[in-house]
């Protein structure tokens, strides 16, 4: 547990509350929303708990009273107590409907195992991009709801500033932590999908690279990669470049010589 506030988070769920459920389903949505409205706060500004909406509301589980930010949770009862690098979804045309009218909540994903958090983190609303929502194959003709398509959040395609911890490896964060890397995040938020999907994609990119400092012959070796995703921009490199500077100028970069950067 970790002191925080005037009060204590508490890693591990009250399993009492869900004695009554027999469904394994049900157990885990009682046992982790539970432990969400119980123990977290918003990491958009502090306020010390979070609400619930009712059942079955088709948008987000959770909201904050003073900033209005709302949240959706995905949560994985996982033996290793890592979150997923791809976490199952609704309907894949919704998602996507939903990113590109910008009327997306954040989103939490936890996992767990033996009834205790081991990782739980926030993404903000405006890293998610389609590129990062998969189709899965459509439901077969015998299914229930034949034809049917889900989609998958692809966790592995969004900068590491935009996953941001509040329980790492069964270790809470303090709040002042996770409020600041909510700040520096919130730099990046963009309404125009298409730029921030650009933006986004860049700095992913800057972030596979292993040196603090790095070239821009660097990032150009990832240019097949985005002319994959951009099939239509005919110049790539000129794009790339035009980020970097965004990125310098929302303080995730500087240029440190001709052809030379550094992450901040």
């Amino acid at each position: 547990m970790l002191k925080i506030g005037e009060g204590l988070m508490l890693l591990t769920f009250n399993s009492e509350i869900a004695d009554g459920y027999k469904s394994n389903a049900q157990r885990a949505r009682v046992l982790t929303e539970n432990w969400v409205a119980t123990h977290t706060f918003c990491p958009v500004c502090g306020k010390p708990s979070l609400s619930q909406y009712g059942a079955n509301r088709p948008v987000a589980d959770f909201y904050c009273d003073d900033c209005l930010s709302e949240y959706e949770l995905k949560s994985k009862d996982n033996k290793t107590g890592t979150v997923s690098s791809k976490v199952p979804d609704g309907a894949y045309e919704t998602m996507i409907s939903r990113i590109t009218s910008l009327n997306n909540p954040n989103f939490f994903f936890l996992a767990y195992y033996n009834n205790a958090v081991n990782n739980f983190l926030m993404i903000p609303n405006y890293f998610f991009t389609p590129a990062i929502v998969e189709k899965r194959k459509p439901l077969s003709n015998n299914a229930r709801r034949a034809g049917w398509v889900g989609c998958n959040i692809n966790i592995s395609g969004i900068p590491e500033i935009g996953r941001i911890f509040i329980v790492k490896n069964s270790i809470a964060i303090s709040k002042d932590s996770v409020i600041g890397r909510y700040q520096k995040a919130r730099r990046l938020e963009t309404k125009n999908v298409e730029s921030r999907g650009w933006l986004l994609d860049v700095l992913s990119c800057v972030d596979k690279i292993p040196d603090n400092e790095f070239s821009l012959a660097q990032v150009y070796s990832f240019e097949s990669e985005l002319a994959a995703k951009y099939p239509n921009n005919n110049n790539i490199r000129a794009k790339i470049r035009q980020q970097l500077q965004m990125l310098r100028d929302r303080g995730f970069v500087e240029f440190s010589n001709r052809g030379i950067y550094r992450k901040l």
